[in-house]
């Protein structure tokens, strides 16, 4: 979805002025890290984003267990998230601009709208798909509820979970760069709408190229975590 979300971004760009060749984009991302204006405009994405991820992570996943172990809070929560996923984050952008302007607080925010539903649904279904084989086993041996959540169901959503936050990061950086194409231009969203504003074509499609490769590596380098993390039962699972 990342990648074909910028697509649709330089899907924009009239065709005579679109696809430079690979030299001149690889010579101007050389250029834009020589001169530094790489490397702070990722200093500016990187900021809402990661605060944007750590809030999901710490309350998305709590929200997730809670809406999988109590009916009242799912019956109350469910249908939220579930528009929240469907939801065109396009339209929802102005809204969040009228109501906290174009500083940090709105791209935090954009973020969150698109990364909370993944993780919070995820840590939800984790929790729900615990096998019930286990859990009678458990309550055939006496164990309170309390150890069923602790040694049984959240052991064995942990890796459901953690590709929740996985998914949820992917979805951020979407986020993060739609609030900065829209709200207001900082970061490698800057520099997309700058260059493409004075027709530097090699630059600006050298700054969503390398957006999309920073994207796709720590993406990658999650999944290789999650599979030294969690054999491929419980990954299955």
């Amino acid at each position: 979805m990342f990648f074909f979300g910028l697509w649709e971004l330089v899907g924009r760009w009239p065709i005579s002025a679109a696809f430079p060749p690979f030299s001149q984009t690889l010579l101007a991302l050389w250029q834009m890290i020589a001169d530094g204006s790489l490397g702070n405009a990722y200093l500016s994405t990187l900021q809402p984003l990661v605060i944007g991820i750590v809030l999901c992570g710490m309350a998305g996943i709590g929200f997730g267990i809670g809406m999988g172990l109590s009916r009242t809070i799912e019956w109350f929560s469910l249908p939220i998230f579930i528009i929240l996923q469907a939801a065109p984050m396009a339209a929802i952008i102005p809204l969040i601009t009228y109501l906290y302007g174009i500083g940090l607080t709105s791209k935090v925010l954009a973020v969150i709208l698109l990364a909370a539903p993944v993780i919070v649904m995820n840590s939800y279904k984790g929790i729900r798909n615990t096998h019930p084989s286990l859990i009678q086993m458990s309550r055939s041996f006496l164990g309170t509820r309390r150890q069923q959540v602790m040694k049984i169901i959240l052991p064995h959503a942990a890796a459901l979970i953690f590709t929740g936050l996985r998914l949820g990061l992917a979805m951020g950086f979407i986020g993060v760069v739609i609030a900065e194409l829209l709200i207001t231009p900082t970061g490698i969203g800057d520099l997309i709408t700058y260059h493409s504003s004075v027709a530097d074509y090699p630059k600006m499609f050298a700054s969503i190229a390398s957006i999309i490769a920073f994207a796709a590596v720590t993406i990658h380098a999650l999944e290789r975590v999650e599979r030294r993390l969690f054999p491929p039962e419980i990954r299955g699972a």
